[in-house]
């Protein structure tokens, strides 16, 4: 089985075969080369070094240098450098081509195709975490200066695991925009952890409905609205009247307001109204006449739900539903246990799984079994006491037979 990420495997014959790309002047296309070891270090020491003879432009299996494009070449900067055996050198091969640059090039690649929040996530983690250690290595040497240990000291390992991906997309974004075959690292393994995602008990929900339900103003609306239609706590915000149709008792989804991190300026962050996650997430949500009656009750001049002529800060809701939860005697809890909450009851009321995907806008359906449907302890006991009065049935039925046998 081939090595996630490094492109070696084990042969039938027992030998470890490592794949590297070249590119071939006379074809005038890229090309894979192999490499072979008794064991897998074997095979993969000579992968790397086959690599690195690549980016020094040596001589591949074939005889023929490995050259740019001139069309890649034409977009760097500097000229062609004399390699120590007299081969011209690329310009983005040598150690004249920067790190920073060539995460500036993926960024601005990014930008144009991807989500403004996706953007500056990648964006903050090339300045916070690659570039103070990168910023002035070059791509032909930049596995030797990859150390892994200073990149992911002290860190979580979510932000580790953002660092791989930007890595990652940096490396293939150099290899099909220039060419430019990058050094093997090994990447960290990531194990999935099913951390426990807690909802609401039936006592608890009891509670909070209790004190949603005195004196019902905007923030009590809101978290009563997510209750019953698992809407994210960005959707909610972004909520407009005019995405709400009362008479026919549908909610279009068509928007989210994060706080994002702003280039420049006089704030550090911004809140910005954009897209939802996912095309999955744009959807429409039935309402009950309950929940379209509740919404009627709150209504204003104002653009927005739960603002007025802009968007509710998610903050701000949060703190709101803190407050809450302490006046119905709760722990606190974030704003999310209640799209938890939702899907649950609607599992344990026994709604089909794909109507609740839909609703919960998921691309599949595994993603809100795993993830978002939790059996409570209320639903286990029914299980287990429904057993038990199965098994008695079955033992009342022995019984039966042997009174008849008698």
């Amino acid at each position: 089985m081939a090595r996630h990420g490094e492109n070696i495997r084990k042969r039938k014959d027992g030998r470890w075969e490592g794949r590297y790309l070249t590119y071939s002047k006379e074809k005038g296309r890229k090309l894979y080369r192999s490499v072979y070891g008794r064991t897998y270090e074997a095979a993969k020491e000579k992968l790397t070094m086959k690599k690195i003879s690549l980016l020094n432009c040596q001589g591949d299996s074939g005889g023929n240098f490995r050259e740019a494009p001139k069309e890649a070449s034409e977009e760097l900067p500097g000229k062609a450098v004399p390699s120590n055996d007299g081969c011209t050198q690329c310009p983005m091969q040598s150690e004249a081509f920067k790190f920073s640059e060539l995460a500036a090039r993926w960024l601005e690649a990014v930008k144009q195709t991807r989500k403004q929040s996706t953007y500056v996530k990648y964006s903050l983690v090339c300045r916070i975490h690659l570039e103070p250690l990168l910023r002035d290595v070059g791509v032909s040497v930049i596995g030797k200066a990859l150390d892994w240990g200073k990149l992911s000291g002290g860190l979580s390992e979510s932000i580790q695991k953002s660092i791989c991906c930007v890595l990652n997309q940096i490396f293939k974004f150099a290899s099909r925009q220039y060419h430019i075959v990058m050094p093997a690292w090994d990447r960290p393994v990531f194990r999935r952890k099913n951390k426990p995602v807690e909802v609401l008990t039936r006592k608890e929900q009891a509670g909070l409905l209790s004190v949603l339900c005195q004196k019902t103003d905007k923030a009590k609306a809101a978290a009563v609205l997510c209750l019953y239609t698992g809407l994210r706590l960005g959707e909610l915000c972004a909520l407009k009247w005019e995405d709400i149709d009362v008479e026919h008792g549908v909610i279009f989804v068509s928007r989210t307001v994060q706080r994002l991190s702003t280039e420049g300026g006089k704030m550090k962050t911004a809140l910005l109204e954009t897209t939802p996650k996912s095309e999955y997430s744009r959807r429409e949500i039935p309402l009950s006449s309950m929940i379209s009656g509740l919404i009627a009750g709150i209504h204003h001049d104002g653009e927005y739900v739960f603002g007025k002529d802009k968007p509710m800060e998610p903050r701000t809701l949060q703190n709101h539903f803190k407050r809450l939860l302490k006046k119905a005697g709760l722990k606190h809890k974030n704003f999310h246990i209640l799209r938890h909450t939702f899907a649950t009851n609607c599992i344990e009321g026994g709604a089909d799984i794909k109507s609740l995907s839909q609703i919960l806008g998921h691309s599949d359906v595994q993603i809100s079994l795993n993830r978002y449907v939790h059996p409570s302890m209320d639903s286990k006991r029914r299980c287990l006491e429904s057993l038990s009065r199965f098994y008695g049935q079955i033992r009342g039925q022995e019984r039966g037979a042997g009174e008849g046998l008698l």
